[in-house]
């Protein structure tokens, strides 16, 4: 499968003075990642690991109508259930290299490539956070997520630290991670938000579809998580971002749906696109400003 890929749009300008960005203090090669300690059986998780992945950039009055077609066949997932407009926030803090290399593969379409986030869905000090690793092998998309405390994130970042409470499969994730960031010297490079909408089913053939509006973003703060606080600035779009995602065949009402909205498939990073508007706005240190 070949996905189309276009270039995320140009930002805006700005004469704001740049204010550098500064990586943690790289430590030594983490003994993490020869170390397994004892932990508890692996747990499950819904995320779809393994999966295709199509990007389309539609009017907001095309997504309310896409969003009444498909609940004939799929459900709101279990956030947007917890909310009465079905919508919930995710913020992400994305880490890269001082040369922003893993943006820059983006930008560029490389085959296969990688991100590295860590993802939360509110303000609640006792909710967990998310460590993820994304990957791109051609069309197929790989995420690998371990959920942890996030009193605890600071010292998985900074110190390399792997709880033993943790379920093994986390473990693993984590030192994986860490291995990334020793590897790059990656540091927090800028926090991500929007609120999203999504439908899934739980079917052998699991189907997600996702709306994404609302993009902003914020200069990082060490490793802190938040959806909320000041200092968020937007990033224009004057559409909505919809996701299809899917494990193995493709269903038939799927099919239907792109020809009867008539869908064309494009490409949208929103962490691409963050950087290009955080550079444009003189948030990004000289070493790590791109073309805007």
């Amino acid at each position: 499968m070949s996905i189309k890929e276009t270039q995320v749009n140009k930002p805006l300008q700005s004469t704001e003075t740049v204010v550098p960005l500064r990586p943690h203090k790289k430590p030594d090669k983490p003994a993490a990642l020869t170390h397994t300690p004892a932990a508890p059986a692996k747990h499950v998780d819904k995320v779809l690991s393994c999966r295709y992945e199509l990007k389309y950039r539609i009017r907001e009055t095309k997504a309310r109508a896409i969003a009444q077609y498909i609940q004939s066949y799929i459900e709101p997932d279990s956030y947007s259930r917890k909310c009465p407009d079905l919508e919930y926030p995710i913020s992400s803090l994305y880490f890269d290299s001082e040369e922003l290399h893993l943006c820059h593969e983006t930008l560029n379409k490389k085959a296969n490539r990688f991100k590295l986030r860590v993802r939360c869905y509110d303000d609640n000090p006792e909710s967990p956070c998310f460590v993820e690793i994304k990957r791109r092998v051609n069309s197929v998309i790989l995420k690998d997520r371990a959920r942890l405390p996030k009193n605890l994130l600071d010292r998985v970042i900074m110190d390399y630290y792997v709880p033993n409470t943790l379920y093994k499969k986390d473990q693993d994730v984590l030192r994986q991670f860490q291995l990334y960031l020793y590897s790059l010297q990656a540091h927090p490079i800028v926090m991500v938000r929007y609120r999203r909408q999504a439908f899934e089913d739980d079917s052998s053939n699991r189907v997600r579809i996702t709306f994404d509006r609302n993009l902003c973003y914020r200069p990082p703060q060490g490793t802190l998580l938040t959806t909320g606080g000041p200092g968020w600035q937007e990033v224009p779009m004057d559409f909505t971002v919809l996701e299809i995602k899917f494990t193995k065949n493709y269903p038939l009402w799927l099919n239907d749906l792109i020809k009867v909205f008539d869908l064309k498939q494009t490409a949208m990073s929103k962490y691409a696109s963050s950087v290009k508007q955080s550079c444009a706005m003189g948030y990004c240190g000289p070493a790590c400003r791109i073309g805007v």
